[in-house]
């Protein structure tokens, strides 16, 4: 009637590989796409990459999808992607950098928001954030 010792690992493995397998395609393909259309818009819109960002602890952000995010500071705005995805953004509201060089400042490649790595930073203009923000919606799409 039950199963064998030896036999629950073999049943734990396979209840993980259907577990795995049973995801949602659909919405894995959205976020890579969500991903591509910002890349796609650092590179038309030719964005100035910067080594680092001035910080306060005033700062806010604004997730986009689990690479990116828009940190919005005293006196600019700035798209960060980190160097992997980081899912820890999601259940944030406030930036609180991990590592620093130096006292208000964060660097790209160096330093981390929330345990990512931060890959890249380009400065963002107001016309710029809006963009983002509504980045894949269709025009008319919001009420």
């Amino acid at each position: 009637m039950f199963a064998r010792p030896k036999s629950i690992p073999v049943i734990l493995g396979v209840m993980l590989v259907v577990a795995c397998a049973s995801q949602d395609p659909a919405a894995e393909q959205s976020r890579q796409d969500a991903v591509q259309a910002v890349r796609d818009f650092i590179d038309v819109r030719g964005l100035e990459e910067l080594t680092e960002l001035k910080s306060s602890t005033s700062d806010n952000w604004e997730p986009i999808e689990e690479h990116f995010l828009i940190y919005k500071g005293r006196r600019a705005t700035y798209l960060v992607e980190f160097a992997y995805q980081c899912r820890e953004i999601n259940d944030n509201t406030r930036v609180v950098p991990d590592e620093r060089w130096s006292t208000n400042t964060v660097r790209a490649r160096f330093d981390t928001i929330r345990g990512c790595r931060i890959g890249r930073i380009f400065a963002l203009t107001e016309g710029e954030v809006a963009e983002l923000e509504n980045l894949g919606e269709s025009p008319g799409s919001r009420n």
